[in-house]
């Protein structure tokens, strides 16, 4: 069965209660008119009631209702094969949500370690702690245990034949072996007032009875789970129709329960129920107690998403039974791994779930993971995937109009208004051992026990000291480049060994002072080195231990990196996104082509992002702070004049400054970046940027945190960012930023149309995040997952196509006049998606090359032609512009411009983009002059056209 659709182009949909496979279904038609060929969905599957996103699954084995039933998810996938289109899935196999919704989670904390699903959840049953052993920590209290409890914020209710602690709307169920003990208090009351011969009376005490056989059976009693959970289930649906059918039992059993609930100003009263809880198989605690002993292992530091072990082949079959039934539907193309490195074997799971799609007579089902890159890193190449989700390609393309002349200067600047000079590497550094000192402290300890087991069975390594060897392992981990290796047996490969071993060195370095030997261990453990006196099951001990020190690695990184550096590195913040590097001095430019180059080599089929639900600012964004690349000396003097402007709103809050000068000048660039293009509600924007500058804040953990939130610094805050932005004409402040961030917003506009071309002409499969097909000036989610109006989409692509249609040159001049309302990228996106598709062959499979540009402003243009047999097309965009302050059509500006083809090429070209036809002039090579490229439209991309026919 052949795919339906190749795929050549996907649009990111976020479903969720407001957004639904009916809602979806209704755009197909203006998806596919955009050229869109395939939808890239969040994840379907049944999520926390509510959920904006999707990824706390709580059930994998069905669709999620609150965005549509099967037959509406039908409708959706016929919608889908009418029009020829396909589906990209989203598949969350790291973690599930571990709240009340989730029937396997709470299985586990209703029976412990005899859980059926007990081997589901990636739980440490016996960690260091003794008083969690066989138990789960919860942290879900929003106070210290004592408080929470005599407050009386924790009640045993009874519901639908179920006993519970709850709190608040949280609710968590009693053992089974609790049951007897809430309900048969107070027993001989019931016989009292029932009578003891009495039918209801019989009932009950024989129901109370037997749940005491059965959770403390005697010799030769059926004692496995398997056995004991039917019957447990047959006496509470019992139990549920005793209360219900009888008033004096509903009565003594809610008198039971208050008695558990304590009376406030008495203590010794709430000794029951803690005693109760005690002997459940979790252990409530506070919220901000989280980073001592949690002994399962959340997904980065989210409390309430527990780690899923899909390396065991049943959990695996078990949480993508559903995944196989969808991938099996005609139009499903392609799965989205997501998180991909949080699994304890990602080359396993891949090779599992490439077994489970390729049935005999099945169509082909691509794999995408999640997976982000180092700069200099490559995907593994044994994985059986398409390729990436596109992170390497956006940080590349965006880096591709950062202007190398201005970089050293924007370092420089940055550096002067903070009054120091970090260095990267050591910044860098204090935020991973932050991080693994805070965040992900537990998960540190818990690795360092478990090399310190490893150390007492080795005779040479045992009389090490546990701390000296934790520190070890935790600079090992601070110097590692990426965000984890990949070993999976004793064979490691030569990358992995590498940066191991140079990490291992660093660490060393800069830990002189520890003793050589706990270097030594580590290293020998993480290479897994065969020493001679090694068992076998030593070995198997040590390989153990480093696939598991692999999983935390990646968050260690992704919230020190990603969630924290790129928050307190801000020299050009257009760079500081997920896979980035955030140093201007690091942006080459042209390292696009040979990045492209090696891509089509390895993962010719990789998506092309620019912006996703997970990028620190989007695309356009960006590509307005690039344009402070082009002109530092301008952006100095603005940058300081603001600052001395704004000074009177600075506050200080216990000798420290608010905000201080770093985030003064991030709230600067994110100002110029996100800045409305009709701001006609200040008030609104301003909200909005308090909301993302308390985030921002929080992330970079220097004076405020998620976890211990720095209320007066916050506030202070909140009062600059409202200060600042207060409109009126006595802000001298907007005023003077109000005509430097129009010039910013123009040459951005500029950036982001050829970022925009090249995305979609260059090899691999761009994809759209959902409404960024206007201009997109949405910062880190949530700012970023707000509704689209999809309605504006659909009426500007019907204007796009009718005026095309009528008179392309006026038109495409009507839309570089206007360009402010959005219109010019959309048709952009369109016209070269439409090519696209229209020449699948050319862009799927033909080479894709760098073309010299000769002549006086040759620097600030960049040609690229894509060829396959006789298929041709040239890609032509300007770049770095501001510096000029020369728009892209004016005349004279390009002077003897060029670009220079080789003799073979055509003669006779069409800008696709404005309809002129373009010709060549030369002998021994064809030049294009680039004003006639740009006279009318500030891109290009032209195709070969036939001459035109003389008049007669």
């Amino acid at each position: 069965m052949p795919s339906s659709t190749p795929i050549s182009a996907t649009y990111r949909l976020q479903f969720n209660k407001d957004f639904t496979f009916q809602a979806a279904t209704n755009l197909l038609d203006y998806l596919f008119d955009l050229g869109v060929t395939h939808i890239y969905a969040s994840p379907i599957f049944r999520s926390r009631p509510g959920s904006a996103h999707g990824y706390d699954v709580i059930d994998p084995t069905r669709l999620n209702p609150e965005i549509g039933s099967e037959a509406d998810f039908a409708l959706f996938q016929e919608g889908l094969r009418k029009r020829g289109m396909g589906l990209v899935l989203d598949v969350v196999p790291n973690h599930m949500s571990a709240s009340s919704e989730n029937a396997w989670w709470m299985d586990v904390l209703e029976n412990g370690p005899a859980s059926a699903y007990a081997s589901y959840f990636d739980i440490d049953w016996h960690p260091p702690s003794r008083n969690l052993d066989g138990k789960i920590l919860l942290p879900v209290l929003g106070k210290p245990f004592g408080e929470v409890l005599e407050e009386q914020e924790l009640k045993v209710v009874f519901v639908e034949g179920r006993l519970f602690v709850q709190y608040f709307e949280s609710l968590f169920p009693l053992a089974p072996k609790s049951y007897a003990r809430v309900m048969g208090r107070g027993i001989a009351k019931l016989k009292d007032t029932l009578g003891e011969d009495s039918p209801g009376y019989q009932e009950y005490s024989g129901i109370v009875a037997a749940m005491v056989s059965l959770t403390n059976p005697e010799p030769g009693w059926p004692s496995a789970i398997a056995e004991r959970r039917p019957q447990f289930e047959s006496l509470r649906e019992r139990l549920q129709q005793a209360v219900a059918g009888n008033k004096d039992i509903q009565r003594f059993l809610g008198a039971n329960l208050a008695d558990f609930a304590g009376k406030r100003r008495q203590p010794s009263s709430f000794a029951y129920l803690e005693r109760l809880l005690a002997e459940q198989f979790y252990v409530l605690t506070y919220w901000q107690n989280v980073n001592e002993e949690i002994n399962y292992r959340r997904f980065f530091t989210i409390t309430d998403l527990v780690g899923v072990r899909v390396e065991d082949p049943l959990v695996f079959d078990a949480t993508h039974a559903l995944v196989k039934r969808l991938a099996e539907q005609p139009v499903v193309d392609a799965l989205r791994i997501d998180h991909i490195d949080g699994l304890r074997d990602p080359l396993a799971y891949l090779n599992r779930l490439k077994e489970q799609l390729t049935a005999p007579e099945s169509k082909q089902v691509s794999i995408f993971v999640e997976k982000v890159l180092a700069r200099t890193e490559q995907l593994p190449p044994d994985w059986p995937a398409a390729g990436t989700t596109g992170y390497e390609f956006l940080n590349a393309v965006n880096s591709f109009f950062v202007d190398p002349r201005g970089t050293r200067r924007i370092e420089d600047i940055y550096f002067g208004f903070i009054g120091k000079k970090p260095v990267y590497e050591d910044l860098l550094y204090q935020k991973k051992k932050l991080v693994m000192a805070t965040l992900l402290g537990v998960e540190m300890r818990s690795l360092g026990h478990q090399l310190s087991l490893l150390a007492d069975s080795d005779r040479y390594a045992r009389d090490l000291s546990r701390g000296d060897l934790t520190q070890a392992l935790v600079e090992t981990t601070a110097f590692l480049p990426m965000y984890r290796t990949y070993v999976r047996n004793l064979e490691l490969s030569s990358r992995d060994g590498g940066v191991i071993e140079q990490a291992i060195l660093e660490a060393q370095d800069r830990k002189f002072y520890l003793k050589s030997a706990n270097f030594d261990f580590v290293r020998d453990v993480l290479l897994l080195r065969n020493r001679p006196h090694l068992l076998p099951e030593q070995r198997e001990a040590r390989i153990s231990f480093v696939m598991r020190w692999q999983q935390f690695t990646g968050p260690i990184m992704a919230k020190a990196f990603e969630d924290t550096f790129l928050y307190v590195y801000n020299p050009l913040i257009s760079l500081n996104d997920v896979g980035g590097d955030p140093r201007p001095s690091a942006a080459v430019s042209a390292d696009f082509p040979a990045f492209l180059k090696s891509r089509v080599r390895r993962w010719p089929d990789s998506l092309n992002a620019t912006t996703t639900h997970d990028t620190k600012r989007s695309e356009d964004v960006r590509a307005r702070i690039n344009v402070l690349s082009e002109i530092p000396t301008d952006w100095k003097l603005h940058v300081d004049r603001w600052a001395r402007l704004n000074a009177k709103h600075i506050r200080f809050v216990k000798g420290q400054r608010v905000p201080d000068r770093n985030d003064e000048i991030f709230l600067y660039q994110t100002l110029l970046g996100a800045w409305p293009l009709k701001n006609d509600n200040c008030a609104q924007f301003a909200n909005r940027l308090q909301e993302y500058a308390i985030k921002a804040t929080r992330e970079a953990m220097v004076h405020t945190r998620w976890t211990v939130p720095n209320q007066s610094h916050e506030y202070g805050v909140k009062s600059f960012v409202a200060s600042i932005l207060k409109c009126g004409k006595k802000n001298a402040f907007l005023k003077d930023f109000a005509a430097f961030q129009e010039r910013t917003a123009y040459y951005g506009m500029l950036n982001g149309l050829g970022q925009t071309l090249l995305k979609i002409v260059s090899p691999g499969i761009p994809d759209f995040y959902q409404g960024s097909e206007l201009w997109d000036l949405r910062l880190v989610d949530p700012d970023n997952r707000q509704p689209v109006d999809f309605v504006k989409r659909q009426s500007m692509l019907e204007n796009v196509r009718e005026g095309s249609a009528s008179d392309a040159l006026s038109f495409s001049r009507e839309l570089v006049n206007n360009w402010r309302d959005g219109q010019i990228k959309l048709y952009v996106i369109w016209k070269a998606l439409t090519f696209r598709r229209e020449h699948r062959a050319l862009f799927d499979r033909g080479d894709f090359e760098p073309v010299d540009v000769v002549g006086t402003r040759k620097r600030n243009v960049a040609a690229f032609l894509r060829r396959y047999r006789s298929e041709q097309a040239l890609i032509v965009v300007p770049r770095w512009l501001a510096s000029t302050n020369h728009p892209a059509e004016e005349n004279g500006f390009w002077g003897n411009t060029s670009i220079r083809l080789g003799g073979s090429r055509p003669k006779h070209w069409t800008n696709l983009l404005s309809g002129d036809e373009v010709k060549v002039h030369g002998k021994k090579y064809l030049y294009l002059s680039v004003a006639s490229l740009f006279k009318n439209f500030p891109v290009a991309l032209l195709t070969e056209s036939s001459p035109a026919k003389p008049a007669p």
